[in-house]
């Protein structure tokens, strides 16, 4: 039986964009700030550079027994904006589900914001911004974690930043925690 308590997370983007290591890094994060039952898990089609990805995470308070897709997300997370013209990011999105969306465009502008919670920030400029590329790409796994804690209350700006330096070091770890701090004071909500 899922906990009352129970977050269920979906992130969609593109392959080398680093959605599985995001929902990797924010349910380490949520273990930090006391939640119990954490799980993070891939969903793969054709594993190649830019094919489309899921990831999934699930937060509770309470141990998790679940051990199945996500098919009704109480949040999705994009990572990649043109991503939505071939995949229903929305398909399953409970009533009053929030979407995070990687972009520049406003959260009001989108057609459905009269139906959900929309969050949008730039995290591909935040990317380049601190140079966080891989091959020239900006990865924008970080910089989208850092507007996380504006949609969701269980895991805080301080847990994922620490959770970045001990997953990378030294200059890179720095660049990440700078980013997810530009994505958190940049990011827009609209309920």
């Amino acid at each position: 039986m899922a906990s009352r308590y129970l977050v269920e997370i979906c992130f969609h983007g593109r392959g080398g964009q680093g959605a599985v290591t995001a929902a990797n890094l924010l349910v380490a994060a949520a273990l930090i700030d006391g939640n119990k039952g954490v799980q993070a898990f891939p969903f793969f089609g054709a594993e190649r550079r830019g094919a489309p990805v899921r990831a999934f995470a699930r937060i509770s308070h309470d141990e998790i027994h679940l051990r199945s897709e996500i098919y009704n997300p109480d949040i999705v997370i994009v990572l990649d904006e043109s991503i939505m013209d071939i995949v229903d990011v929305l398909k399953g999105l409970k009533k009053n589900g929030k979407i995070l969306i990687n972009t520049r465009t406003k959260p009001g502008e989108f057609d459905f914001s009269k139906k959900f919670i929309v969050a949008t920030v730039d995290a591909t400029d935040i990317a380049l911004k601190h140079e966080i590329l891989v091959g020239g790409i900006p990865v924008v796994n970080t910089p989208i974690l850092g507007a996380v804690p504006k949609i969701l209350d269980r895991v805080t700006l301080k847990s994922i930043q620490d959770i970045v330096l001990d997953k990378w070091k030294g200059e890179l770890a720095e660049r990440n925690v700078k980013a997810t701090q530009d994505a958190y004071d940049k990011v827009e909500v609209k309920s």
